[in-house]
């Protein structure tokens, strides 16, 4: 009965404009979130979004639609899109349609689910709270991750963001049992192509899922290709138990998305031009990203600012559904301070006494208390030299130019490009090592033993050493000093 309607529900193509799509059905009227194909060979693919009248539809094609004309027949595949789910599926490189990318053998033994799912009810959701170690010393000490919560990393262009993600996933591959699942939300094909190979020679790339979504595909693929990793890493949550990291790079060009699709059906553009619907469309896909009693779907966001405007209503959306914000900062970057975290103005809700224990969240104020008074120092040092300065205030600067440059830390993805060994820290010795500068045991060690280390210990080892001072270490000495 069903192939039999399956097969009459056939429909002609009445317009095209770009990617949008209206088709006349004769018979029955295809539901929103259905699939049609048509064109040569019917690769060209349409997902229902409106429902015009009684015998017409209009839909967002995914696919070019280069060679669609009108009088085409359509078919109705009689389902919404669907992602392929299944321990097969690790490894792997996928489209938003579930075609494997990586020119390896073809996918078997997957069962297929449909993308558009409903968040898990609140019933099934775990209360508790726990701390998501990235080995990253400023992330840990002053903004820790949350286990099935959401962390957004903001910033411009240019600042480290996919850096810093690429990092996470080799640290979470090396250090938990879970799957990565990185998602390219409208992301340069170069990327996608260099995290492949460097999770590969990471070794790392048998507990991965790459779904892209490139840059140039209509905006209807790259809307819906956040809803594809996401079935995904349900599947892993769900039915296998098991705790997903989902890495998203990057959730401002899902709303970009979800702008032009917008503007192609013709709806009225809302603030700054950006969809009505924006607020509905993130949350249906953030609130899926959650922690249920058989695992957790824990979440990384790149978020690009436009013009580094955090009031844009794209970065203020996206906010409001994270528990911990990493800002980058273009300012820190340019000092060589990497990884480029303005601690100032990143935050966690997970910074709490009752969640990380009295120590650390003492230690993390008194951390952001230094670091603020030598933000609010500088323009006097500018002015008048640092020796105007009270003793007192010559202590709160040296203290944290110390801390700012133990919290950088090399990372294992940018070993070819800076010659220094990658460090995976952890959480009990980034906090020795912050007390101890803070308590001054350090005070008479120059600033750069400090820059690119792993432990606090490593500084003793370096001036110990004397080596010669790195190209990279020299970098934020001269920029920090000409600022000052």
């Amino acid at each position: 009965m069903e192939t039999v309607t399956s097969l009459s529900n056939c429909g002609v193509v009445a317009s095209v404009r770009g990617s949008v799509v209206d088709v006349r059905f004769d018979s029955l009227l295809p539901p929103i979130h259905s699939v049609l194909r048509t064109g040569a060979e019917n690769q060209i693919i349409i997902e229902v979004l409106a429902q015009r009248d009684a015998h017409h539809v209009r839909g967002i094609a995914l696919t070019p639609t280069q060679g669609l004309a009108r009088g085409m027949p359509v078919e109705d595949t009689g389902g919404p899109l669907q992602a392929p789910v299944g321990k097969a599926i690790l490894s792997r490189m996928f489209d938003v349609f579930g075609n494997v990318i990586d020119r390896e053998a073809a996918l078997s033994n997957v069962e297929w689910r449909s993308v558009h799912r409903a968040p898990p009810p609140l019933a099934h959701r775990s209360t508790k709270s726990e701390i998501f170690e990235t080995g990253i010393k400023v992330i840990d000490v002053l903004m820790p991750l949350e286990r099935g919560g959401k962390a957004g990393l903001f910033g411009g262009a240019g600042v480290g963001k996919t850096v810093l993600l690429t990092e996470m996933i080799h640290n979470m591959v090396g250090q938990h049992e879970g799957v990565s699942i990185f998602c390219g939300i409208g992301e340069r094909c170069r990327e996608g192509e260099e995290l492949y190979r460097d999770m590969k020679a990471a070794g790392v790339l048998p507990n991965m899922v790459m779904v892209f979504g490139q840059m140039n595909e209509p905006p209807g693929s790259r809307f819906r290709v956040g809803h594809a990793a996401l079935t995904m890493a349900e599947y892993f949550r769900d039915d296998e138990h098991r705790d997903v990291l989902l890495l998203v790079d990057n959730i401002f060009r899902f709303i970009q998305a979800g702008m032009e699709v917008s503007g192609l059906m013709g709806q009225m553009p809302s603030r700054l031009g950006y969809q009505p619907t924006m607020g509905t469309e993130l949350s249906g896909l953030e609130e899926r990203i959650a922690n249920t009693d058989s695992g957790a779907i824990t979440s990384i966001q790149a978020v690009y600012v436009p013009a580094d405007d955090f009031t844009d209503p794209a970065a203020v959306h996206t906010f409001s559904h994270l528990s911990a914000s990493i800002v980058l900062s273009r300012k820190r970057a340019s000092e060589g301070l990497f990884p480029a975290i303005d601690p100032l103005q990143s935050s966690s809700r997970m910074a709490t006494p009752g969640i990380v224990g009295e120590r650390h969240y003492a230690l993390a104020q008194e951390i952001r208390q230094t670091l603020a008074q030598y933000a609010e120092l500088k323009d006097i040092i500018a002015m008048l030299g640092l020796e105007q300065l009270s003793p007192q205030d010559r202590q709160v600067v040296g203290r944290a130019r110390r801390l700012e440059r133990f919290l950088t830390q090399p990372f294992f993805t940018t070993e070819q490009f800076t010659n220094l060994k990658g460090k995976l820290v952890s959480l009990e010795d980034a906090l020795d090592g912050c007390e101890r500068i803070l308590r001054d045991e350090f005070k008479d060690m120059p600033e750069s033993a400090f820059y690119m280390i792993g432990k606090i210990d490593e500084a003793k080892q370096t001036t110990a050493a004397d080596k010669p001072v790195v190209k990279n270490d020299t970098k934020p000495e001269a920029a920090v000093a000409h600022a000052t």
